[in-house]
């Protein structure tokens, strides 16, 4: 009997401590786990920080006289110490004025991160009580990007040009207004340059400022060449901080009339497909056709050949 008791007495102390082992194993495995999804959670968190980037962006305005009006606009960002160029999202332009907004269009940036909202003109949108205008570009922002907005007030100017001859010498002459004045803008530099394909050809000294009247002369070189003669002129004030940017076109038969000297049309060895010299499709055909007329004739006479 003593026997059987301590067997019974064992056996309820082996399982007392197997069910203990067994807790604590429990309890072990239930704080890995949970350390384990602390860390994800942390992990996760501090990754949606990581990859949230500033977006900067850069708006400038610019008008054209008689033409269009149009914003320029450019994102980009700190990446890794690096500046990456952010595009496909979506910019909202929006005009503010008098505690009222506008929505003047939305936009994607292309590849280089760059846009361009196009206005029909400057009616489209409504200045202050202090005749500013206020546009802001917005970004609302993803799940890399954090949202941003960018403001920018300019003013409205007018560029009056034209072309006047003095001395059998052709000068172009521009005065610069403030439009809402119609007074004159004194000390701004104005550029005048002529249009080309890549990039324009500036003429005159190298700072045009306005005097007191507003005004510039610029004098035009001889023998500045053109299509048929014709020069397109282009006044700018660029990139004024009260401003932005605004451009006049002038285009006179001032120039050197270009000579087109391209064989593009002619049938020459580096003209197009279609423009293939006669003598490279004769020459090959006719060889090319003697070439089987042989060989045609030869087998016809094998042919008379093994009938004989």
């Amino acid at each position: 009997m003593n026997l059987i008791r301590k067997n019974n007495e064992n056996h309820i102390i082996n399982r007392d401590i197997a069910s203990k082992s067994l807790l604590k194993i429990r309890y072990f495995f239930l704080m890995v786990l949970s350390v384990f999804l602390l860390s994800i959670s942390l992990n996760n968190l501090w990754a949606q920080e990581v990859q949230k980037h500033r977006v900067r962006i850069r708006t400038d305005y610019v008008k054209i006289m008689d033409g269009e009006v149009y914003f320029d606009i450019k994102a980009n960002s700190r990446i890794n110490k690096r500046n990456v160029n952010i595009s496909n999202i979506e910019l909202i332009v929006t005009n503010e004025f008098d505690d009222e907004e506008i929505e003047l269009g939305r936009v994607k940036t292309n590849m280089k991160g760059e846009s361009r909202l196009i206005l029909k003109s400057l009616s489209v949108i409504r200045p202050d009580s202090t005749k500013t205008y206020n546009v802001v570009v917005q970004f609302k922002g993803n799940d890399t990007l954090k949202s941003v907005s960018k403001s920018i007030n300019f003013k409205d100017a007018i560029i009056e040009a034209n072309l006047i001859t003095k001395d059998s010498i052709n000068y172009i002459s521009a005065t610069l207004k403030d439009a809402n004045s119609n007074s004159v803008i004194v000390g701004e530099l104005l550029d005048v340059q002529i249009q080309r394909l890549f990039r324009p050809l500036k003429i005159g000294e190298e700072f045009n400022n306005t005097d007191d009247n507003g005004s510039i002369l610029v004098p035009v070189e001889d023998g500045i060449p053109g299509v048929d003669g014709m020069l397109t002129f282009e006044i700018v004030l660029n990139e004024s901080d009260d401003y932005g940017t605004v451009k006049d076109l002038i285009s006179a038969p001032v120039g050197i009339p270009i000579v087109d000297e391209s064989t593009f049309d002619d049938r020459e060895m580096w003209s197009p497909r279609s423009k293939t010299p006669l003598y490279l499709l004769i020459i090959p055909n006719l060889l090319t056709f003697g070439m089987w007329v042989i060989i045609v004739y030869l087998i016809m006479n094998l042919f008379k050949i093994v009938k004989s």
